[in-house]
């Protein structure tokens, strides 16, 4: 990683965060530098479904190249679920396939618009993957695999519910 410019920081730290942010701006600015590649929503899930972007990535300017990416389960699962395998379990099951078999888009670039927040631009960038692959778009974050789910969210989607029925 030394030798390739990863930029690595701690989220829950707040004087990471903006570090990063002047990081990738000074990054972005210098034209002789490769592109970052960022992975927006921090975490893989199923391959059904695009979640909720950090939208770190979106407030630092620049050209958004979009990428989706979605992979075959017919030769090997990419995805491993930390509830049902071990890690061991999932890279012997890794190791073992026959293949890894994805579809990648390189979609058109995106610029934020002017009158638009990075959370608006991170929306609109998420859908135009999720409609490439085939997915749903999620308004959560993925660490809800993780997590329990908080009782006001669910509230919030009952109150919804009820509103249609």
């Amino acid at each position: 990683m030394q030798t390739s410019q990863h930029v690595l920081f701690e989220r829950s730290e707040m004087k990471d965060r903006h570090l990063v942010m002047k990081k990738i701006r000074e990054h972005i600015a210098d034209k002789a530098k490769l592109p970052i590649l960022i992975f927006p929503e921090g975490t893989c899930i199923n391959n059904t479904s695009v979640m909720m972007f950090k939208k770190g990535s979106f407030e630092v300017g620049g050209t958004i190249h979009p990428v989706a990416i979605k992979y075959d389960p017919r030769f090997g699962d990419a995805f491993w679920n930390s509830t049902k395998y071990s890690m061991l379990t999932y890279v012997f099951n890794m190791m073992t396939s026959w293949a890894l078999v994805c579809d990648v888009w390189y979609l058109p670039p995106m610029v934020k618009e002017a009158d638009e927040d990075a959370v608006h631009f991170a929306n609109r960038v998420k859908a135009v993957i999720a409609a490439q692959g085939g997915m749903s778009v999620l308004p959560w974050d993925g660490g809800l695999k993780r997590k329990k789910v908080k009782e006001s969210f669910k509230e919030e989607q009952q109150k919804k519910y009820c509103r249609i029925a």
